[in-house]
């Protein structure tokens, strides 16, 4: 009884990591956080800033990505940090519960809300006249999406107090957390995340196949455009009536334009066809390679129980799930064409602003021709620009 009670004692799967991988690691996750944290605090300060950009469903439930990179940037990142690199010891048992509970927070928190996110852009490509996920019904899904990953946050918690029942009826104390004291089975924050990203590629697998079915159908079924023929005057007695040279010159020229217009539209609805098909293989691949090799380890924890190979890898993989806080802003808000038009906007304010050099008293006024003549022009067009995104922000 000793001895079990000495492999179960202070976080016994918790072991002092070598130098080359306490820097590799570290480094590799402060990359994440500086680059992760800064580029969804500048997609949720455009948001704020531009009121006209949170206008649809699909910019609500963007935006709520976006919080939840900023969360695990602040949270569950820096807590990682710690874990690797403070020395092992009996006063880290409240602090790997925290970790297990952050890890699982952000691995079900992703994951559901990459599935409604793919639910949103099935809807409006599929239904686009009668879009299923209106604003209230969007507003109540997020709702319940951050109320369950709140709840699933509390799970590891749970799971110290459980098996530790019988282990402090004897020895009068409570067991620390540890993954090697849940040889009982208790391991049930890995088992939820296993269905729910396995749940979630089924779901990426299927929306986004439906959405280049539907784009596909609509590029098959578009009408010709050929519809400006030349006329043909046909008298009461069913002669032709001789057209004018002039008029056939230009009705030659018409179908041309027309055939040339049509070609042109037809190019273009290709070429977004090609863009939707890559840029929705990048989204499905990146979801996998970030969180697959996580969700791997979790299965073979379940299966041959933790090791300390296992759990050094198993950090690893971590910190790659942790690389979606950096790619989903390039993946989900720059490849928006109204939030990169804000953006240019506000670099664009920030270098005239630069520009302008304020006269001291009795100096040298400097002028800046370029800025002076462009000033005016481009008010106007930002002007322009705000009420044509105005306009078009239910079609985009």
């Amino acid at each position: 009884m000793h001895n079990a009670a000495t492999v179960l004692s202070p976080v016994s799967w918790y072991v002092p990591y070598s130098l080359g991988f306490q820097v590799s690691l570290t480094a590799f996750l402060m990359l994440e956080l500086v680059l992760g944290f800064s580029s969804n605090l500048t997609v949720l300060v455009l948001y704020c800033s531009q009121s006209n950009l949170v206008d649809s469903v699909s910019n609500m439930v963007t935006v709520n990505l976006h919080v939840l990179d900023v969360v695990l940037c602040v949270l569950c990142l820096p807590l990682t940090l710690v874990v690797v690199l403070l020395p092992p010891g009996p006063n880290l048992a409240l602090l790997c519960c925290f970790h297990e509970a952050c890890v699982t927070f952000a691995s079900i928190a992703t994951a559901i809300n990459i599935l409604v996110i793919s639910l949103d852009r099935y809807d409006i490509s599929v239904r686009p006249a009668n879009r299923l996920l209106t604003t209230r019904r969007a507003a109540l899904l997020l709702f319940a999406v951050w109320v369950t990953s709140i709840a699933v946050f509390f799970i590891p918690f749970l799971e110290e107090q459980w098996p530790s029942r019988e282990g402090s009826e004897e020895k009068g104390q409570v067991a620390p957390f540890s993954l090697s004291s849940y040889g009982q089975g208790m391991y049930y924050h890995l088992i939820l995340q296993i269905p729910i990203f396995f749940t979630t590629v089924a779901v990426m697998l299927f929306t986004y196949s439906r959405i280049l079915r539907a784009l596909n159908i609509r590029i098959a079924t578009s009408p010709p455009a050929l519809s400006s023929t030349a006329p043909l005057v046909i008298s009461d007695t069913n002669a032709a009536t001789p057209v004018p040279a002039s008029m056939g010159v230009q009705a030659s020229v018409s179908a041309i334009i027309a055939l040339r217009r049509a070609v042109r539209r037809h190019r273009d609805r290709r070429e977004r066809q090609r863009r939707v098909f890559r840029m929705s293989l990048i989204i499905i691949t990146t979801f996998l390679v970030c969180w697959a090799p996580l969700s791997v380890a979790n299965v073979l924890i379940l299966g041959i129980g933790p090791t300390d190979g296992l759990i050094s890898l198993r950090l690893w993989f971590q910190a790659l799930a942790y690389g979606t806080t950096v790619s989903h802003p390039l993946l989900y808000a720059f490849t928006r064409q109204k939030l990169r038009r804000a953006l240019r906007a506000k670099v664009k304010k920030r270098v005239v602003s630069l520009l302008q050099v304020d006269p001291s008293p009795g100096g040298t006024v400097i002028h800046n021709s370029w800025v002076e003549n462009r000033k005016t022009s481009r008010q106007v067009r930002l002007e322009a620009s705000e009420g044509t995104d105005r306009c078009l922000a239910e079609a985009l």
